[in-house]
């Protein structure tokens, strides 16, 4: 029989999660854990979140962008697939550009309206609209046959004024849009209005392109000589990007660029109410990612075409003239100019760090620093084998930039470094690198974190992250719905885009606002497990029988189990769970194995937990 006259054991498990071998070979630290944060080595549970604004918008977020205007008013900008967005006070406006405006019916020479009687579709005719499912289209002066005496509502759509999507598309001159109100009666080819089209839709997702038409010319077949003509593209070699933004502010104007797109230009004195950006027709044709310069002003192209050319260079670096975004041109009264990259295939990123501009290709890193005339800047190579992921992989944290790499994180803190990561080997093992590029970089300032959202294997969108603690050199992760995030520099608390389901609306979401622990008024889960532990190195059998926990609680309870094994393959049995409230002082069980793991969780609604250093009653109990 057992004996009982155990004595407590003290046990400090070494702050963050080492993940990188087995459980009982990371003796000694937590092993596992979700919404769970380390300060000065002591776990405690994430803040929760709460919708920044009621009103939600379309698509999935792929940049982030906040600053104040010269009013001291907060501005936040996002970009998706479908729209581009400025959150001015609690109301996201549309500011996607309008593209393209012709007039039908009446007012113009061409295309007509048809409705069907009890129908809130309405049919669109317009030879070569090239409209797709998907796009949106704003209509104005517009008066249609077959709704009444007040014709179709264009003013209460769906998306909040006179803009609809086209919900289905019938050959290369008809769309249909859907409306607020059914038609009274049947009419054809009929009414009149003015159709803007706004920026076509981009895509969520990479695809693979085959057939004859897919990608560039003379690409995408496995052959040495490349695709022969008349030959069409294979599933294999050719990958359709999904859509990018890239955010930045000049001065108080924001500048924007849909990855392979023009220059977009947003006036913060245009008017009092938001209005839509407009492109920049003198800029480069194509830009893949724009970064601005912050004290010489230049804006950087990054991915872009070469000068008089419309020849596309994923490696080549194009700057406007000084405080003139508009300006691309160089010549002798321009500082506008270019540089090629030569280490690796594309550009993928950059961020503004304390002395230059920290620039990342697919295996390299470079400054770029403002030197002035004539070179106006310099191009240096920081590293090699140490590419950037995705285009919003980096960060930069008071002049130290951190990035995720295809398989290792990485530092700039004077010299390229690999970070040790605890959990390297587990983030990759579990990584769709298909959608590799919706890698999000973010910090929290607060406390001193690093953090990248990320994909899971089973997943095309971000549903995990990962933080580095630069403060403390530690790991943790957890699940995750944010796509992209951005500091409490401007906004009271961190911000991020995200829809807690796939099937979800998309809202913009303060992150941990102080002293919230719900998830949007719910409960949030969080657990923590350590690695295995034992006495004499597992020669010896554990007996026990209580536990003496510390820890803080604000309210409800969190729940201990602990976990026993013989033998580290062998199967588990688990003791618990017990609860914890603010009233427990121990927990009296009984328990035997030659390795043990504890387990700390909470499902209770706006419960806040902090655990300490643990206390069990164990002793010797025997080799068998």
């Amino acid at each position: 029989m057992s004996s009982t006259a155990s004595t407590l054991s003290k046990f400090n498990f070494k702050g963050g999660i080492r993940r990188e071998s087995t459980q009982y070979s990371e003796e000694g630290s937590w092993f596992d854990g979700d919404r769970v944060r380390f300060r000065e080595g002591k776990p405690e549970n994430l803040r929760g979140y709460q919708k920044h604004t009621t009103n939600d918008i379309l698509g999935v977020g792929r940049d982030l962008k906040t600053w104040i205007n010269n009013n001291t008013v907060k501005l936040l900008s996002v970009g998706t697939e479908k729209k581009l967005y400025l959150l001015d006070g609690d109301f996201p406006y549309d500011i996607t550009p309008i593209v393209s405006t012709v007039s039908i019916g009446n007012i113009g020479t061409i295309g007509s309206f048809s409705t069907s009687v009890g129908s809130a579709l309405i049919e669109v005719s317009l030879n070569g609209n090239n409209v797709s499912i998907g796009d949106f289209i704003e209509f104005s002066n517009t008066s249609i046959n077959g709704f009444g005496t007040n014709g179709a509502d264009f003013s209460t759509s769906a998306f909040g004024g006179p803009v609809f999507e086209a919900v289905s598309v019938s050959g290369l001159n008809h769309f249909y849009i859907s409306v607020a109100s059914v038609a009274t009666s049947t009419e054809t080819n009929q009414g009149h209005g003015v159709a803007s089209f706004l920026l076509a839709s981009g895509q969520s997702n990479p695809i693979q392109g085959l057939g004859y038409g897919a990608g560039v010319y003379n690409a995408g077949v496995t052959v040495t000589s490349g695709r022969a003509w008349n030959r069409p593209a294979d599933s294999s070699n050719i990958t359709f990007l999904n859509t990018q933004w890239s955010l930045d502010n000049f001065g108080e104007d924001l500048l924007a660029v849909r990855r392979g797109g023009q220059l977009l230009h947003w006036d913060a004195d245009a008017s009092t109410a938001p209005v839509r950006t407009s492109i920049v027709g003198t800029g480069p044709s194509k830009i893949n990612s724009i970064v601005v310069s912050p004290n010489d002003r230049h804006v950087i192209a990054l991915g872009t075409n070469e000068f008089g050319t419309s020849t596309f260079n994923p490696l080549l670096i194009r700057w406007s003239d000084q405080e003139r975004y508009y300006d691309w041109e160089p010549d002798i009264s321009s500082t506008a100019g270019e540089l090629q990259l030569i280490d690796g295939t594309q550009i993928e990123g950059a961020v503004r760090s304390r002395n230059a501009i920290h620039v990342w290709t697919d295996k390299a890193m470079y400054a770029l620093q403002f030197v002035g005339p004539p070179f106006i800047f310099r191009l240096t190579q920081l590293g090699s084998n140490c590419g950037m992921i995705g285009p919003h992989a980096a960060i930069d944290v008071d002049g130290a930039s951190f990035w995720m790499g295809d398989n290792n994180f990485f530092v700039f803190d004077g010299r390229v470094r690999k970070l040790n990561c605890t959990v390297r080997r587990f983030l990759y093992d579990d990584f769709n690198m298909t959608n590799k590029d919706k890698v999000f970089a973010g910090v929290n300032s607060e406390f001193n974190e690093v953090i990248w959202f990320y994909p899971k294997a089973d997943s095309s969108e971000p549903n995990a992250y990962v933080i580095y603690n630069f403060a403390e050199d530690s790991w943790y992760y957890g699940t995750s719905f944010y796509t992209t995030f951005s500091d409490s520099n401007v906004f009271l608390n961190t911000i991020a885009t995200g829809r807690v389901s796939a099937t979800a609306d998309t809202y913009i979401w303060d992150n941990e606002p102080t002293s919230v622990f719900t998830g949007d008024g719910e409960a949030l889960t969080s657990f923590l497990e350590s690695a295995d532990f034992d006495i004499q190195d597992g020669e010896q059998i554990m007996f026990m029988n209580k536990i003496v926990p510390d820890y803080t609680i604000n309210q409800g309870s969190i729940k201990f189990s602990i976990n026993t094994k013989t033998y580290p393959a062998g199967p588990t049995t688990e003791k618990g769970p017990f609860v914890i409230s603010n009233s427990t002082q121990k927990i009296d069980f009984r328990a035997r194995g030659r390795q043990a793991n504890i387990r700390v969780s909470t499902s209770d609604i706006g419960t806040s937990w902090k655990w300490g250093s643990v206390r069990l009653g164990l002793q010797p109990d025997g080799k068998r």
